[in-house]
Parts: C-alpha cells; sequence; structure tokens
C-alpha cells in the first residue's frame, strides 16, 4: 500500500510583472534583427490594366488572350471561353515548377467549363478559378503576392472598350 504525503508548504508563486509594455534591458539585447540581403525578385507578374484589346502586365502591352505564367506571359491560342478545351490546358498541366492554382478569366461573365476539363485539372494537382476577366486579374494579383504558384489563362472583356487610347485600360489597384 502506496503512502501520500501532503506538503503543508504553500505553492511558491511564479513571480510575473504586471502589464508592462516597456521592454527591460534585458529583453532588448535578446531582439532578433533583420537584414535583408536582397530585395524581393522584380521578376514576379503584376496584371496592371485590361481592356477589349488585351492587357498591360508588369509595364508591357499584351494584345489578346495571354497566359500568364509564374515568370512569363505567352500568346495564348483561344478566341472566346468555348475554344477552352484539355488542349489549350495543356500547357499549365506541363509547367515545372507546378502551378497551385490556374485562374481563369472568361471574359466579361463568368463562363460555366465542363465538369471533366475542371476534374482532369485537379487530377493533376491543380486547383481551377473561373471568374470573369477583370475579377480573374485581381485574384491573379493577390494570389502572386502572397508569393502562391499560380497561373492564369485570360481572355479580354469586350465590355471595357472606350477609344483606341491606352485610356481604354482600367487599371488595377496595386497590391500593398
Amino acid at each position: 500500500m502506496g503512502h501520500t504525503y501532503r506538503s503543508r508548504r504553500r505553492p511558491r508563486r511564479v513571480p510575473h510583472r504586471a502589464h508592462r509594455l516597456i521592454p527591460s534591458d534585458d529583453e532588448l539585447y535578446q531582439r532578433t534583427r533583420l537584414t535583408v540581403l536582397e530585395p524581393e525578385s522584380p521578376n514576379i507578374m503584376f496584371i496592371e490594366g485590361y481592356s477589349s484589346r488585351g492587357f498591360t502586365i508588369n509595364g508591357d502591352v499584351v494584345v489578346g488572350p495571354c497566359a500568364v505564367l509564374p515568370r512569363t506571359i505567352l500568346q495564348w491560342n483561344v478566341g472566346s471561353y468555348r475554344d477552352i478545351s484539355h488542349e489549350s490546358l495543356s500547357l499549365f498541366r506541363l509547367l515545372e515548377p507546378r502551378i497551385e492554382i490556374l485562374v481563369l478569366g472568361t471574359g466579361d461573365r463568368v463562363e460555366r467549363l465542363p465538369p471533366a476539363m475542371l476534374k482532369q485539372m485537379r487530377e493533376c494537382g491543380i486547383a481551377v478559378e473561373v471568374q470573369d476577366t477583370p475579377n480573374a486579374c485581381a485574384t491573379f494579383n493577390f494570389l502572386t503576392s502572397e508569393k502562391r504558384m499560380v497561373a492564369a489563362g485570360l481572355i479580354p472583356p469586350r465590355g471595357t472598350y472606350r477609344d483606341t487610347s491606352d485610356s481604354a485600360y482600367a487599371i488595377l489597384p496595386s497590391p500593398a
């Protein structure tokens, strides 16, 4: 049979500081310091604007539909959302390193794509977000600012055309 002993001593209270906002001297010397050796990569893609003719990406005007990849921009051979097929999406499946998310901008409106096509992308480990092009541009910029592996397939929206000057481009806010 075991014996139970009780201590008659009171438990000691752990000393603590009462709600201090000013660090003590020893805390000041324990702070972590950070030195930035290299600024953030300027090579990330940022969609600055769009129109019915195309897109402004990193200061370059791209005419027509385009594929915005993590480090480059390519012309995308689709005329409308009806032209998006397994073959036109194969470009995004072949990328290395593999992208996490593909943002598809289908023009003025969100258009429904065949479920089999979206399933095939999911089976390759790529999530697909289908949106109208203005929202797809903003989503791409947001995900890029979070350093996600993202690509976009964008079809210019028809409803943004005003004139033939560069003022026809809708300007997107910079993610800060």
